[in-house]
């Protein structure tokens, strides 16, 4: 199967620096904040967007989490494969807080549906963003749209987007493949 790089490592690279510049500044200390990747890609995400603010910014006590939405899924009954769902590694209250969902590639939207009713269980929100290291547009099936966003991308239905951390080829990159009748 044939990769297609969309984004190279300095490329990525840049995208997340973007990223973590904007989400400075938008939230300054991030005291009020919390920043939540969902499981299981947003997790690196979420991981290196906190070392780059870390590193580059100077903000070390930024509230984050691993949320998985497994069983929030609207297909979750429907699958024929059994879900193995994710370790959830989020003890974070979010009572109003400014929330920030992170996730590698946005497509249909349901993911981040799911993780609108998932986050209820840590209670009520201020606000809710949406950070997109990838945003495949005209793929929506639900009304979501992200509040940041690495790169915009156009492929076919017959096409996925991955993103690939540490590889030992290529480094961080990611890739559009075309799939076979539907599957990778």
């Amino acid at each position: 199967m044939i990769k297609k790089i969309i984004l190279d490592n300095d490329q990525l690279n840049i995208s997340l620096d973007r990223l973590a510049c904007q989400l400075a500044e938008n939230h300054n200390d991030f005291k009020d904040t919390v920043l939540v990747g969902l499981q299981p890609r947003g997790k690196s995400l979420c991981e290196n967007l906190v070392n780059i603010l870390s590193s580059n910014y100077k903000i070390n006590s930024i509230d984050h989490g691993f949320l998985d939405i497994t069983f929030f899924r609207d297909d979750f009954r429907r699958n024929k494969d059994v879900l193995i769902p994710n370790k959830t590694d989020f003890k974070l209250l979010v009572e109003n807080k400014k929330v920030v969902f992170i996730d590698d590639v946005l497509y249909t939207g349901r993911t981040i549906r799911a993780a609108l009713t998932a986050i209820e269980s840590f209670g009520r929100p201020k606000t809710i963003e949406l950070l997109i290291l990838v945003d495949r547009r005209f793929s929506r099936e639900l009304p979501i749209q992200p509040d940041y966003k690495g790169v915009q991308v156009d492929v076919y239905e017959n096409q996925k987007v991955s993103v690939k951390w540490n590889d030992n080829k290529y480094g961080n990159h990611v890739y559009i493949e075309n799939l076979k009748n539907g599957k990778s």
